[in-house]
């Protein structure tokens, strides 16, 4: 399989191209024609399998093909990352596969000046990447909301867990619409993951990979 038969637009085929990506990963085939229909999805992934092109690639199509304007101080799709140093990779992936796509990208973490980053929000976003508790802070501060979110990411949930963030998580979860479109994704899924998946999706699709190096 190549990713020209997956049906993502023209542009990010093109970026995919420029970037001399031509076959899917395994999580990748699973994910994107599930997501391309509009299904919630809950994937049991590990770094190293490719899964932020998994759901980077879905949604920016989707947003290829229903264009509207940046809500103000909000966005369109949000991703919760639980690092920074996470957070900046995957805002960067988006920004090179969304190269040919005018949309606008921004990171929200802890360690940088916050009024920076309620300036670079203040005009609407369409994709943010955020670490929770700095999300929190700036929807605190009453510089940024969620009520407009149409597409959200939950990256390396378990390990959000580890780093304190469930209540983070929670409170996060009453504040995005009902109306979503939500993609779920952990390495392992221990009893708190799952009442988290509850929480989040609805009647998610499952897919589960292994990464290419793990041995029997």
């Amino acid at each position: 399989m190549e990713f020209t038969d997956l049906g993502l637009s023209e542009p990010i085929l093109k970026a995919l191209s420029a970037k001399k990506y031509t076959a899917p990963t395994p999580i990748q085939q699973k994910a994107i024609p599930v997501l391309l229909q509009g299904h919630d999805l809950c994937g049991i992934a590990q770094t190293g399998t490719g899964k932020t092109a998994a759901f980077a690639l879905p949604s920016l199509d989707y947003f290829a093909r229903n264009p509207k304007p940046t809500p103000l101080r909000g966005c369109r799709m949000l991703v919760l990352s639980p690092t920074r140093e996470l957070a900046a990779q995957i805002a960067q992936s988006f920004r090179d596969y969304g190269r040919f796509l005018k949309l606008s990208v921004e990171t929200v973490f802890g360690g940088v000046p916050i009024n920076r980053q309620i300036k670079a929000l203040s005009q609407g976003v369409d994709i943010v990447v955020a670490t929770p508790g700095r999300l929190l802070d700036l929807i605190d501060q009453k510089a940024f909301t969620l009520d407009k979110v149409e597409v959200l990411v939950l990256d390396e949930a378990d390990q959000m867990l580890d780093l304190g963030f469930i209540h983070a998580l929670r409170r996060i979860s009453q504040l995005v619409p009902e109306d979503r479109q939500t993609l779920f994704f952990s390495a392992t899924m221990p009893k708190q993951i799952q009442e988290l998946v509850g929480k989040y999706c609805r009647n998610p699709v499952k897919v589960s990979v292994t990464p290419e190096s793990s041995t029997a």
